[in-house]
C-alpha cells in the first residue's frame, strides 16, 4: 500500500507503467514468501527448547515472546534469532514504508493549490494511520522486556496489532468510496429515525 501511494501521488502519469499486474503479482507472492519466513522464524527457535511444568501462556495468542519465558533450557540463543528476524523483516518494511512516505509528504507539500494537497493528504492519511498503529504496537510487543506487571497492556497491544489494525483497514478505506459512505449514512439516518420515533 505504501508503494501504491507512493506512486499514486509522486509519479501519477505513469501509475499503469509502475504497477502493472505483473509487478503486483510480484509484490504479493514476496509479501507471502517475507510471511513465510517470518513464521519459520518463529517456528525455529523453538524446536530445541523444553518445557517444564509452567505449561501455561498468559496471553491471547502463542507467539514467541509469549513462549520463550516458560522454557526451562536456555534461551539467550533464541532471543538473538527473534531479534534479527525483527530487524530483518520488521525494521526493514518500516524503513521502506518511511521512505515511500517522506517522499509522499514531501511531494504533496509542493502541490501548489490547498484543495489537491487536502485531497492528496485525505488519500493516504488513513493508511499512514494504520501503519502507525501497526508498527508502534507490534515493535512494542516484540521489543519490550518481559514484565509482569506490564502483562494486561501487553494483551491489550497485541490485539491492536493483531486484529484491530487487519480489521479496521477495509472499514477505512470502505468509508473512502462515496456510495458505501452515502449507505451508511443512510443506515444511521434510518437508526436515528427509529430512535426518535
Amino acid at each position: 500500500m505504501g508503494y501504491d501511494r507512493y506512486v499514486a501521488i509522486c509519479d501519477p502519469l505513469h501509475y499503469n507503467r509502475y504497477l502493472t499486474k505483473e509487478k503486483c503479482n510480484k509484490m504479493i507472492g514476496g509479501a507471502w514468501f517475507l510471511g513465510f519466513l517470518g513464521a519459520i522464524g518463529n517456528v525455529l527457535p523453538l524446536l530445541n527448547l523444553h518445557f517444564c511444568h509452567n505449561n501455561v501462556i498468559k496471553h491471547y495468542n502463542c507467539e514467541l515472546p509469549s513462549l520463550l519465558p516458560l522454557s526451562c533450557s536456555e534461551t539467550l540463543p533464541n532471543y538473538i534469532v527473534l531479534l534479527i528476524f525483527i530487524l530483518a523483516f520488521g525494521f526493514n518494511s518500516f524503513i521502506f514504508t518511511l521512505v515511500s512516505y517522506i517522499n509522499i509528504i514531501s511531494s504533496i507539500l509542493k502541490i501548489k493549490s490547498s484543495v489537491g494537497r487536502q485531497k492528496a493528504f485525505s488519500t493516504c492519511s488513513s493508511h499512514l494511520i494504520i501503519v502507525g498503529l501497526f508498527y508502534i504496537t507490534a515493535f512494542f510487543r516484540y521489543m519490550k522486556p518481559s514484565s509482569e506487571s506490564l502483562m494486561d497492556l501487553d494483551k491489550v497491544i497485541s490485539i491492536q496489532y493483531s486484529i484491530l489494525t487487519p480489521m479496521l483497514n477495509p472499514i477505512i478505506y470502505s468509508l473512502k468510496n462515496k456510495q458505501i459512505l452515502c449507505g451508511v449514512e443512510k443506515l444511521f439516518g434510518k437508526c436515528r429515525a427509529i430512535i426518535l420515533t
